[in-house]
């Protein structure tokens, strides 16, 4: 039964996460800007995550150091990956969002080659090879997307997944800073909370919370919640499991992801679309190494 928890932990995180992708679809189309959304989502991160750190009572480290990986986890982790996300929501389909979020193995696998985490191997590239033809498949087919306007919103939208492989990727080789997945998510919301503040206010992006709420507020707050759980269990699972059998969770969230899109917001996708999603999982399949392998190197990294 013990081999088994890391799997229900991917499973209950891309169910989750997935959730996410309509929610913050919901959210934009209410006119709300990339900039206050990541505030107020990160302020509620801190605010939930502070609680829980207090009745922990463990002391949020605060050398110059973890100040560091703090900032570096709110921009990698949060910032960049959502300010393109939410731009691209306000165009593209969720299920598209959710099938581009599926790339993020493939995208994995050359940054552990630059980083010395991994080694080649001509498998895991013809992963990645299918995982780009999929994107090719969409970008490429007329009857892939709903418009043709579409396609230059593509490029942003893959944004979050090069941002995710990275940071998985970056636990791996340079680890958390000393602080514990909670504590550096309550760190790196902290940052976040500081550099997102004053750039939305100055650029007209805020959102006054003073008004009268609709769907997209409350959609806001659950997506909010949410990513503070999931992002919370997937740095675990990163120190424990490593970053490249984590980074599976992408199954489970672009499937997940689509039909959350179908239930919540009515969609419905061509089949070139359906195409692509077979040839991307053919991909992580081809791009996933000896799990077993790899939670024994996570688990050396996490003492």
């Amino acid at each position: 039964m013990s081999r088994l928890i890391p799997f229900a932990w991917l499973l209950f995180i891309g169910v989750s996460w997935g959730m996410t992708q309509p929610l913050t679809k919901i959210a934009v189309s209410g006119g709300y800007q990339p900039l206050g959304m990541i505030f107020w989502q990160m302020l509620i991160s801190v605010l939930v995550l502070g609680v829980i750190n207090m009745l922990r009572r463990r002391p949020l480290p605060l050398d110059r150091r973890v100040i560091g990986f703090y900032i570096a986890f709110a921009l990698i982790g949060t910032v960049i990956p959502n300010a393109a996300s939410y731009k691209a929501y306000t165009v593209l389909p969720s299920g598209i969002m959710s099938l581009l979020l599926s790339l993020i193995p493939m995208m994995a696998f050359p940054i552990a080659l630059i980083f010395g985490l991994d080694r080649f191997s001509i498998k895991r590239m013809a992963g990645l090879s299918l995982g780009l033809f999929a994107i090719l498949m969409i970008i490429g087919v007329p009857d892939a997307l709903p418009n043709a306007g579409m396609l230059a919103f593509i490029p942003l939208g893959l944004i979050p997944s090069l941002m995710y492989a990275f940071e998985g990727n970056f636990v791996a080789r340079f680890g958390t800073g000393g602080a514990g997945p909670l504590q550096l998510l309550l760190g790196a919301s902290i940052a976040g909370v500081v550099i997102t503040g004053p750039i939305a206010f100055a650029t007209g992006q805020w959102i006054n919370p003073i008004h009268v709420w609709g769907i997209a507020d409350f959609a806001l707050i659950a997506s909010a919640l949410i990513h503070t759980l999931v992002y919370t269990l997937y740095v675990m699972i990163v120190r424990n499991y490593g970053p490249v059998f984590s980074v599976q969770v992408s199954y489970v969230v672009t499937a997940s992801g689509l039909g959350w899109a179908m239930l919540i917001l009515g969609e419905r996708y061509s089949g070139p679309i359906w195409l692509a999603l077979a040839v991307m999982f053919v991909g992580i399949y081809l791009v996933s190494p000896d799990l077993k392998g790899k939670k024994n190197d996570g688990e050396s990294q996490s003492r």
